[in-house]
């Protein structure tokens, strides 16, 4: 009896092992760590197929969160009450953890889907009207209201909701946000960084425009209201860009990073530096010092080599008031600012000529001083007038010293107050000078200051790995590559090239309706911008000495 007993119980607890080890390799992923899909499923099979030091070196040179991220996020990860699978295989969306079976981003098409593209700038120039940045005329933008289109665009793409895409929504100024999304790659510290999209816009008066700049008016290939070249059709195609990354899941050993700014058409106000600055000034923008910065505010569907310092400046001459019948006892203040303005604009080209860089970066002007705007005391029309003021602006490229021009005119100024006379005058009853050498002499007087919006130019390092890939994803996309540079300005880029960032620089609206009225982007542009920035991704990819990937697209008509 005890001897049945004892083959029975043995009988009990072989059965019992056997139930035990058949549902452990049954279910074999099942351990203390809960398991987060597919990744886990092939990272044990490595672990259990390589031995020692191998298996660490495997281990560690493996990135999870680029193609992975759909199965390792939490709305896929873990099993539901009732459901009966606990890992998802995404057999039928092909993506796979393992490095020996990337998907390789030059082997992808990316195609603008221009009927979405057209209704997504629809929706942003619907805003155009509340981002408006001109603060001087009482409008201030609220670039949040862009930065919601773009978040409801992409809501399902964010690693909340199961996509790869990280999204950060940074703002200093209530209403002032900047949008920060990234494409996770496969390498610590490899990046590339698509920046400088910005969200307001110039004012238009729709009084001047043929059409209403603040909807969008489609006319053949034609994309017209304002902000269509300036900016916000770079924001739309940066927005499409990065989805288009998060549907195709490219395996990259570089991470995708796309900053669209707030507040660059003029000084942040009520809080200066809400957006860049701010983004550089909490190292929100460190990590993409690690590759290069390609600056999407340009035009004309080129590399953009460089751009201008802009200086503000105004100059304003006291004259003496008097009847205009006689001139001789008054002192034309109108006429001063005018000849002392000109006095400046001489010396200025005489001590800051072309530089003999320009041409090797094919500037398409030399640095320039002009006037843009006049004002004067009101007067009654049979005075001269008492004081007059015009301000300007410099654009200085970057191969002068802001602070060598300020010192230099300044010292002109002090020239011309020292002795007025050097000016010439408006005839025999002209004259910025009464009673020279007697006690009632008294002198027309120039005064000029600075504006506090100043800007420097930047010339972009044309030897970079960079550059080469802006170059070549135009060469392959277009046929031909044309860089050239401009006298434009734009915020903080030389800053940040000084710091150590890879500045580069490109665009694809029209620069021949940059702020002005009618301001319109061509849709085939824009077709073609998304090929050349998926060919940039490409170039970037591209290992040392490998030859370029045969291109699957071609320029747009």
């Amino acid at each position: 009896l005890f001897l049945l007993l004892d083959i029975s119980l043995i009988s009990v607890l072989v059965l019992l092992l056997f139930f035990f080890f058949f549902f452990q390799a049954e279910d074999g992923i099942r351990d203390a760590q809960e398991s987060r899909g597919l990744g886990d499923v092939y990272k044990r099979q490595v672990s259990t197929q390589s031995t020692g030091t191998l298996a660490t070196t495997v281990m560690s040179s493996v990135e999870w969160n680029a193609s992975s991220l759909l199965c390792n996020s939490p709305k896929h990860s873990k099993r539901r009450d009732g459901e009966p699978e606990r890992h998802r295989t995404y057999e039928h969306s092909n993506l796979h953890n393992s490095p020996s079976n990337r998907r390789d981003i030059a082997k992808m098409n990316f195609e603008l889907d221009q009927e979405r593209y057209v209704e997504l700038l629809r929706t942003l120039i619907a805003e155009s009207e509340h981002v408006q940045n001109a603060p001087s005329i009482g409008l201030v933008p609220k670039e949040d209201l862009i930065v919601n289109h773009v978040l409801s665009y992409l809501k399902e793409h964010t690693q909340e909701n199961g996509g790869p895409l990280v999204v950060e929504h940074l703002s200093w100024c209530e209403g002032r946000g900047n949008l920060v999304i990234t494409y996770p790659g496969c390498k610590d510290g490899e990046i590339m960084s698509f920046v400088g999209s910005h969200m307001d816009v110039v004012a238009a008066d729709p009084t001047n425009w043929t059409v209403d700049p603040f909807h969008l008016t489609v006319d053949g290939d034609k994309l017209y209201g304002r902000g269509t070249t300036d900016c916000l059709g770079h924001v739309a195609l940066m927005t499409m860009f990065m989805e288009q990354l998060a549907i195709q899941r490219p395996t990259t050993d570089h991470a995708i990073t796309c900053v669209l700014i707030a507040s660059e058409e003029a000084e942040s106000t009520p809080v200066k530096g809400c957006g860049v600055e701010s983004l550089l000034e909490h190292g929100h923008l460190d990590r993409c010092k690690a590759g290069p910065v390609f600056w999407v505010d340009s035009a004309d569907s080129q590399p953009c080599m460089g751009t201008a310092g802009a200086i503000e400046w105004s100059l304003k001459c006291d004259g003496k008031i008097f009847h205009s019948g006689l001139p001789y006892q008054g002192i034309n203040a109108l006429e001063m600012v005018q000849d002392a303005c000109s006095y400046l604009q001489g010396k200025f080209y005489e001590k800051f000529p072309a530089h003999p860089r320009e041409a090797d970066y094919a500037y398409a002007c030399p640095s320039t001083m002009k006037p843009t705007q006049v004002e004067s005391m009101r007067n009654s029309l049979n005075q001269v007038p008492g004081w007059s003021l015009v301000r300007g602006d410099i654009r200085l490229t970057p191969f002068y010293d802001i602070a060598a021009v300020k010192s230099t005119l300044e010292g002109v100024v002090d020239e011309l107050n020292a002795d007025p006379s050097v000016l010439a005058t408006r005839g025999p009853a002209s004259k910025y000078v009464l009673n020279p050498g007697t006690e009632e002499e008294l002198k027309g007087k120039c005064t000029l200051t600075w504006g506090g919006h100043c800007l420097q130019g930047v010339a972009c390092d044309i030897d970079s790995k960079g550059f080469a890939a802006l170059k070549g994803a135009f060469e392959t996309v277009m046929g031909e590559v044309k860089p050239y540079s401009i006298c434009g300005s734009l915020p903080l880029v030389r800053e940040m090239k000084d710091n150590g960032f890879d500045i580069q620089i490109t665009g694809f609206g029209l620069s021949s309706v940059y702020h002005g009225d009618d301001e319109y982007c061509k849709l085939s542009d824009m077709c073609n911008a998304f090929k050349v920035l998926h060919r940039v991704a490409c170039e970037m990819e591209r290992k040392e000495g490998a030859e370029p990937d045969s291109p699957k697209n071609t320029s747009s008509p």
